[in-house]
């Protein structure tokens, strides 16, 4: 959704501090800001605003989540979560290409069906799952990512990400995308989003 600083600041409020602002479009960790008051929100706003480009009138606001110093990355290819891994940071952005430390995540059955699930609501395919721990709640998708890296992942875990990619993109050829993503009863229901409708230059 395209936000005006006022309605900006009003969804920040009634979400409750702090939260997270972050670009929609985006990769590494850039660009993020965690807003603990009102006076931070107030100036991220203003700065946001001066840069005039709608790409910076376009953004996220997120609960912030209190995860214990790190998150998941899961990859999922067609039905199964092929791979994870841990992104240990003591800063709260846990990407590896911030200084995240990459470790292998075991793929517990309630890890996969989450991340599964996850890419079917998108349309399925090769997507990267953001996961999140919460002390409480358990297990929280933050972000479903279409065009993924796995650089730091392949050694930690052991799998050849790229391999099974390819091995995907070869199956779709061959039996289509509803048999690659292991749709027994077809393709999930679209409901597109745009994320430019609305925004102003």
């Amino acid at each position: 959704m395209a936000y005006t600083p006022e309605s900006a600041l009003q969804a920040i409020e009634e979400l409750g501090y702090p939260v997270v602002l972050k670009p929609a479009v985006g990769s590494w960790g850039r660009l993020l800001s965690k807003i603990n008051d009102r006076e931070a929100a107030e100036a991220i706003l203003e700065h946001k605003e001066v840069l005039g480009s709608y790409h910076h009138s376009i953004f996220y606001i997120q609960e912030y989540v209190a995860k214990p110093q790190r998150d998941i990355r899961a990859f999922v290819i067609g039905n199964e979560t092929v791979a994870a891994i841990y992104r240990n940071s003591e800063h709260w952005i846990t990407n590896t290409a911030r200084g995240g430390k990459a470790s292998k995540c075991e793929i517990t059955p309630e890890l996969n069906d989450i991340c599964v699930a996850a890419a079917k609501a998108v349309g399925g395919g090769v997507v990267a799952i953001d996961v999140f721990e919460d002390p409480d709640r358990g297990l929280l998708i933050n972000e479903v990512n279409y065009t993924m890296e796995f650089r730091n992942s392949i050694a930690p875990t052991g799998v050849n990400i790229p391999a099974l990619y390819v091995d995907f993109a070869l199956k779709v050829g061959r039996e289509g995308w509803a048999a690659a993503n292991g749709w027994a009863n077809g393709e999930p229901e679209q409901n597109w989003v745009s994320l430019v409708s609305g925004a102003s230059a």
